[in-house]
């Protein structure tokens, strides 16, 4: 396994294949990571991962700062999956002069659920996937794949929308969300829990799927009862110390709430959430 650290040798140990796998990480890799490498590998002819931690998707009271940047022991996880080449660089690699030009993301998409809670959260996203797609590959001869973890849902959408609007030759791949056995979404961020919050955290996955039940049991009535089913979803997080963000039911095509028609294919829908727990943001979200 190759490891690079600027652009110039990325191109060139990618210079003779043809259609590259991306998986774009921010490094401290669990085995939701390793398990997107290994839907990536039969993908293509080469497997990339990148590991950037990207400050513009930080806000400035966010933990960009005190991200686990674990390089080595992530390096080794990769090369035992089969990896082919890592792409680490810099800030000042991939940043070189402050990033004047930005992706900036359609706000009906963008704006809501975590857009809303982290403004300009994916215009960081945006623009850093750009960047690392032109790194990546501008010197594939046929489409690449870029897979991305389900457990992110509104980013894959946006990113997807993306790739679509400016024509990349980049297929977007989303694989299922790995899990703990009780439940709990794998995330970097579930190190910073304390033992007594790791076995509280698994309480937002089971929110989510209570308040997928109740969706599906208001049925045709869900659009005029969705506001009550999500505020009983909230207070039951609340009443147990949580401080949730958002707990909510929206069409899986636009993130939007669900009409009569959605609900009368609940398929159609998925439920999302985010809370605090602690100092800890969790996100999470189950298709119906």
């Amino acid at each position: 396994m190759k490891i690079v650290h600027t652009i110039a040798d990325l191109r060139a140990a990618l210079a003779p294949f043809q259609s590259p796998a991306l998986v774009p990480t921010m490094g401290n890799l669990h085995e939701g990571h390793l398990q997107l490498v290994r839907a990536a590998r039969p993908l293509g002819d080469v497997t990339v991962a990148s590991i950037f931690v990207n400050r513009l998707q930080f806000a400035p009271h966010e933990d960009f700062d005190t991200y686990p940047r674990t390089l080595e022991a992530d390096c080794a996880k990769l090369a035992a999956q089969g990896c082919d080449v890592v792409f680490a660089p810099s800030e000042k690699e991939l940043y070189p002069e402050p990033q004047g030009f930005k992706v900036l993301p359609p706000p009906d998409l963008a704006d809501i659920l975590e857009g809303h809670f982290r403004p300009g959260f994916f215009t960081g996203v945006c623009t850093v996937v750009m960047k690392l797609f032109q790194c990546v590959f501008a010197t594939a001869s046929q489409p690449g794949h870029a897979i991305f973890g389900k457990k992110d849902y509104q980013q894959q959408m946006i990113i997807r929308r993306m790739v679509q609007q400016f024509n990349l030759p980049v297929h977007i791949v989303g694989v299922e969300t790995e899990r703990a056995a009780d439940g709990l979404a794998l995330s970097s961020r579930n190190g910073y829990l304390s033992d007594t919050e790791r076995a509280e955290a698994v309480q937002l996955s089971l929110a989510l799927r209570a308040l997928a039940r109740d969706a599906l049991a208001a049925g045709h009535g869900l659009p005029d009862q969705l506001p009550a089913l999500e505020q009983q979803a909230l207070q039951a997080l609340a009443g147990r110390n949580w401080k949730p963000d958002y707990l909510t039911v929206r069409r899986r095509t636009d993130l939007q709430p669900p009409t009569a028609a959605d609900a009368a294919a609940p398929a159609s829908l998925v439920v999302l959430g985010a809370a605090r727990l602690g100092q800890t943001r969790l996100i999470d979200n189950f298709e119906i």
